[in-house]
């Protein structure tokens, strides 16, 4: 009776090339890093080059879970926001105009918000969606 040896070389290869194929993928996940935007600043380049933005230059505007703005804690409506932002921009041209928004809020509402500062011609915008409850920040959690 003849007995025949099976070749153990070819598994060895298969387990060594994908063991070297996982630790690749591994390494350059590793490597590669994750960088995670909590919002964005749309900077439309000037003829002037460039220029710093001091804390008088800043508008911040909130929205909470409702879709209703706030400028320093008041109320206000689109309209009433527009009228603000326009004559901001009358008296300082190089206004930046911040929104945070809470994560509840409705879309539509940030969309018709930032179509104002569009049509406003807003240079600098920005916008934020807060990652922090308001019960987080007053501490009752």
């Amino acid at each position: 009776m003849k007995f025949t040896r099976k070749r153990k070389g070819f598994l060895r290869e298969t387990a060594a090339a994908s063991d070297l194929a996982f630790l690749l993928i591994i390494y350059f996940l590793v490597i590669a890093g994750f960088n995670v935007n909590v919002g964005f600043l749309v900077d439309l380049p000037r003829e002037q080059g460039v220029y710093i933005l001091s804390y008088d230059d800043l508008m911040r505007f909130d929205m909470d879970n409702n879709g209703n703005i706030f400028l320093r804690g008041d109320a206000l409506s689109i309209g009433a926001a527009d009228q603000i932002i326009r004559a901001a921009l009358i008296e300082n041209a190089n206004m930046a105009i911040l929104l945070f928004i809470e994560p509840q809020a409705p879309w539509q509402e940030v969309v018709l918000f930032v179509e104002l500062a569009q049509s406003a011609a807003v240079i600098n915008f920005s916008f934020n969606v807060n990652t922090l409850s308001s019960a987080a920040l007053s501490g009752e959690i």
